[in-house]
């Protein structure tokens, strides 16, 4: 099984799912080979492997990594990279199951939580057994700690705090019950509430300076006068500082060794805890492999030359790859393809802030001037498809009555003429007077170096300009240099791409809220609009489904009238996977490799 088109939206407790929501059905359409599968349709089941034998313990998964994660801090980081690795490291009150319709169980929970009439508090049972990697058992400590950091102003996770802003006090009601006490409703608390990282106190907080700091005081500032401040201060410099290569949790893998498993530009090595607290016990996937491997590789074509010499297991395909390379009876012997619509969208980020691109006629020009079609058909090669908006094209939430902006240099022209732009001094380049200086039409382009499909994206777009007299002047900087540049909004345009969610309700606070325009926010576009603001709050206090749809189809009728971004696309993930590995079943959401595993004649690496 190796091709997935996949299709379809989910939700969670204790919203109702309705009866009209589209799942996923899988049904097997077999072309030109086994090796091809497309799914479509309207039923619940995953398409799951066929393997007979019980899973087993070896072997390794050597996966690849384009960049080293920004750090391995659980709060401040925020890339994908590090979520990525932390996802094997930490673990939450519940998890949600990869089937539809994506129940929470309880994980580190016994179960799903005791939710009060009002929908303001919720109480968790913890379990008696959980120990972190070091052998410390988790309590409620653990969890008020936890949120404790994410909501201390001085800790750097704007990101976080924002998704748990309505949580205003946690209480240990008993020796493992804990209840979050909430300010007002939000629809996705349960959701929030339980999938936040659990972080060990006596690790992160070994002198316990936020031991006399409460939740509530984070929560209305109290705390900078108290008696424990200066502590509290402490804190949040040291947990900042001194966490990014230092890391502990209580799930299934660790690093064993920093100074060999972590070199920065080469590896990011994971070993399975022997001693995990949570074999056959949670039901939620630990992990088979003795090791994880994330190798790191700057550069596609020489990662895509390591996994056909056969030093990567697992590896994103580029288009051309996917396209041209990876069809000869050599690789398909060797690996097998999964196909799967991404849940996130990439997207060229113009600086709301910059002098050229807080005129939304430019930004609308420079999507009229973006050849989104052609970049899929020449770049993706078909593997994706344009957006009109930031939520996923299979959930219910998305707005089809949007007009898509065509390519259409004509149109262009008209806006930026409008917005005063001539030659002036006739010197081929466009140029303006602001605030009373004569500016020419010229701004930079960032990329993140090793991503050849961002700098494409960029060069195309360059190309077009340059015809009409606008200079773009692409850059290439180190992932990390370059996420300075950004979250400090040191920047023009830029490429990028967020991810999100198939299986649960959207929540654009974090990216598109006024609030979260502050340095190191989400929202580093510096995009600010009232009835936005007033849409994203109203969305969270609403639990009727319907009356949310409504909401954020209005939303993305603003942002298509604005146009902060210009949306590319959706894309289609093509991923090779090494044929030795069993256990591997797909659903609408993607594979989860901590199923995965490999028969004792078929491994690798050995101990």
């Amino acid at each position: 099984m190796a091709m997935l088109l996949l299709a379809g939206c989910g939700g969670g407790q204790p919203e109702k799912v309705p009866e009209s929501t589209p799942w996923v059905k899988v049904q097997k359409i077999l072309r030109e080979s086994d090796d091809i599968m497309v799914l479509d349709g309207t039923d619940l089941a995953p398409l799951r492997n066929e393997d007979a034998s019980e899973p087993v313990f070896g072997d390794w998964l050597v996966r690849h990594f384009l960049s080293d994660p920004e750090n391995f801090n659980p709060f401040t980081s925020n890339d994908a990279g590090a979520s990525t690795v932390q996802s094997f490291i930490f673990e939450s009150l519940l998890y949600a199951e990869l089937d539809p319709p994506y129940e929470f169980k309880g994980h580190i929970a016994t179960g799903y939580p005791t939710v009060s009439d009002d929908l303001l508090s919720y109480t968790f049972e913890l379990r008696d057994d959980v120990t972190f990697a070091d052998g410390v058992p988790l309590t409620v400590d653990d969890v008020v700690f936890s949120i404790k950091v994410i909501k201390h102003p001085g800790v750097l996770a704007p990101h976080l705090r924002n998704y748990v802003s309505a949580i205003t006090d946690v209480r240990k009601v008993g020796a493992n019950s804990v209840t979050f006490v909430c300010g007002e409703p939000y629809f996705r608390n349960d959701l929030v509430i339980g999938n936040m990282q659990i972080i060990p106190r006596h690790f992160y907080d070994p002198e316990g300076l936020m031991d006399r700091v409460s939740v509530r005081s984070l929560m209305d500032g109290s705390w900078e006068k108290g008696p424990a401040a200066e502590l509290a201060k402490r804190f949040a410099e040291r947990f900042n500082r001194d966490f990014n290569r230092k890391i502990l949790g209580s799930g299934p893998y660790l690093i064993a060794d920093w100074d060999r498993d972590v070199v920065t530009g080469q590896k990011v090595v994971l070993t399975r805890n022997p001693n995990y607290w949570g074999y056959d016990k949670t039901g939620q996937p630990h992990g088979f492999f003795d090791q994880i491997v994330f190798k790191i590789i700057n550069n596609t074509d020489a990662a895509f030359i390591d996994l056909t010499n056969g030093n990567l297991d697992l590896y994103s395909l580029r288009p051309l790859e996917f396209k041209g390379k990876s069809w000869s009876s050599e690789f398909t012997s060797r690996f097998l393809k999964g196909i799967e619509y991404s849940s996130g969208y990439t997207y060229i980020g113009w600086n709301n802030a910059h002098p050229i691109f807080k005129d939304v006629r430019i930004r609308k020009a420079m999507t009229h001037l973006t050849d989104r079609d052609g970049m899929v058909r020449d770049l993706l090669f078909g593997l994706g498809e344009p957006v009109e908006g930031p939520i996923h094209k299979f959930r219910p939430e998305y707005n089809h009555e949007l007009e898509p902006y065509v390519f259409d240099r004509d149109r262009a022209l008209r806006l930026i003429e409008e917005a005063g732009w001539a030659d002036s001094d006739e010197d081929g380049i466009l140029d303006k007077e602001i605030d009373g200086k004569q500016v020419p039409f010229q701004f930079e382009f960032l990329v993140n170096s090793g991503n050849q499909m961002r700098k494409d994206i960029a060069l195309v777009l360059q190309s077009e300009l340059q015809d009409i007299g606008i200079v773009c002047n692409v850059r290439e900087l180190d992932w990390s240099i370059f996420l300075d540049r950004i979250k400090s909004k040191d920047f023009a345009a830029c490429t990028l791409g967020w991810t999100g969610s198939l299986r649960f309700s959207p929540d654009g606070y974090q990216i598109w809220h006024s609030s979260q325009a502050e340095p190191g926010g989400s929202n580093f576009i510096s995009y600010q609009n009232e009835e936005v603001d007033w849409i994203l709050e109203e969305y969270r206090r609403t639990f009727d489904l319907d009356k949310r749809i409504g909401l954020y189809r209005r939303f993305q009728e603003i942002l298509h009238e604005a146009q902060p971004y210009t949306f590319l696309w959706k894309g289609r993930n093509a991923t090779a996977y090494s044929r030795r590995f069993s256990g591997v079943d797909w659903y609408p959401a993607g594979s989860d490799e901590r199923e995965w595993w490999v028969e004792a004649g078929e491994r690798m690496y050995q101990e």
